[in-house]
């Protein structure tokens, strides 16, 4: 059950020119509860009414982190906060990724990378077998590669203007990615796993809206498993409000906030 809490803020570093990490001191009930993929709602500054939805970088025993950029008055007046000072928390909230497949492939794209790496540590910590796509903007915006490094068992970085690992989009990482794991002897495509080769991962996704649904594009033609964490404008954080409604493949709407952030990716209308 989400808690609402006056958090001490730990740490707060600035990992490159737009995005800052805070750590929060949460206390145990809070901290215990976060699973991966989930988010916070922090309230930012006394005179604004509407939080600000921050997904859950990290979490140990009594804290949790979270990664953000500034886009705006809200996050800008928390990367200003410093250690000692407090900041209104409410959460955790939403429903975050499932971690039962043995194999995964983690993929993150700009903001959409810090809920990765709690992913990724955390199915490392299960005895999975993990493997990390990441894209960036450009070397300006890398971070938090060297965290994937030390929990993975391999990492691809690529960028759009090529400044940071090779040139290009995370889909050709994550087809290429699939393509290797077919036998060699069969269609790529319908490979699933012969001649002692392991059935492709279960691909997890958080980034932009184009970007998650071209990775579910390819894994739809792999025959490979997808979930995806969506973005939307928030309100309320608890599903009582209708700003974060989400149109479904079957014709129904859903809350991000409640009901995700996390879906099957064919789940989700990617022409709406």
């Amino acid at each position: 059950m989400p808690i609402q809490a006056e958090c001490t803020v730990a740490e707060l570093v600035r990992l490159n020119e737009f995005a800052y990490s805070m750590t929060l001191e949460t206390g145990e009930a809070m901290a215990a509860q976060v699973s991966c993929g989930q988010f916070v709602h922090l309230k930012c500054g006394g005179e604004r009414l509407l939080r600000r939805p921050i997904s859950v970088c990290q979490w140990g025993e009594n804290t949790l982190r979270v990664v953000f950029e500034v886009r705006g008055a809200g996050t800008a007046w928390l990367s200003r906060r410093k250690p000692g000072d407090r900041v209104d928390v409410l959460g955790p909230l939403g429903r975050g990724f499932d971690l039962s497949g043995r194999r995964l492939l983690v993929v993150g794209g700009g903001i959409g990378v810090p809920p990765m790496l709690g992913c990724a540590q955390e199915a490392a910590r299960l005895g999975k077998e993990v493997h990390a796509v990441l894209g960036f903007r450009d070397e300006g915006r890398r971070m938090l590669t060297g965290d994937f490094i030390d929990c993975c068992r391999s990492l691809n970085v690529i960028s759009d203007d090529g400044s940071t690992g090779r040139k290009g989009f995370v889909t050709e990482l994550v087809e290429e990615f699939l393509q290797a794991q077919a036998c060699g002897t069969c269609d790529p495509v319908l490979c699933t796993g012969c001649s002692g080769r392991p059935a492709p991962p279960e691909v997890l996704a958080c980034g932009p809206k184009a970007m998650l649904r071209a990775v579910a594009q390819v894994c739809q033609t792999y025959g490979v498993g997808c979930q995806v964490s969506l973005e939307e404008r928030m309100g309320c954080g608890v599903g009582a409000c209708l700003v974060c409604a989400c149109d479904m493949a079957d014709g129904r709407r859903k809350h991000v906030c409640k009901d995700g952030p996390v879906f099957r990716a064919e789940e989700v209308s990617w022409d709406a």
